[in-house]
Formats: C-alpha cells, structure tokens, sequence
C-alpha cells in the first residue's frame, strides 16, 4: 500500500469491511481464511515470540487485514467490491 492509501479512512473502512466479508465467505476457501486468522491470533496468544517488534497486537493485526484483503481482492475480484 501506498502512504496514502495507508493513512486514508476511506481505505481502512474498506479494509475492515472487506476482511469480514472474506472471512465469513463460503466463496472463500478454509485455507485462504487460515492464512489470515492464525498468524493474527498467534500475535495476540503468544507477543513475546517477537520480543523485540515495536508494533502493537493491533498494528500486526491491521498490517495483515491489508495484505489479506489485498491478495483475497486479486483472488476472488467481485466479492469484496464494497467501495
């Protein structure tokens, strides 16, 4: 993402939006969803394999809400167009 688009609301709603139609989509497959549900919730249940990462549980979680959405909208083009 862009710098802009990376600060824009516009783009974040989207995002938010768009990584809950993804994940509660049977149109989806189970090991797309897995690609974004367990590295976010290892972060949250287990922080200090990283000890060192300055970013918060929500800023890792955010970071890969954008890359899911991003690659689910290259993937699957006419299910996430909420814009």
């Amino acid at each position: 993402m862009k710098l802009r688009k990376l600060l824009s609301l516009k783009q974040w709603s989207y995002i938010f939006k768009s990584t809950w139609k993804f994940v509660i989509s049977p149109s989806v497959s189970l090991g797309d969803k897995l690609l974004f549900t367990i590295p976010a919730l290892l972060y949250w249940i287990l922080p200090d394999v990283m000890p060192f990462m300055p970013i918060d549980d929500i800023g890792v979680t955010m970071l890969l809400m954008g890359w899911f959405v991003s690659r689910m909208d290259r993937k699957y083009p006419g299910l996430g167009s909420v814009r």
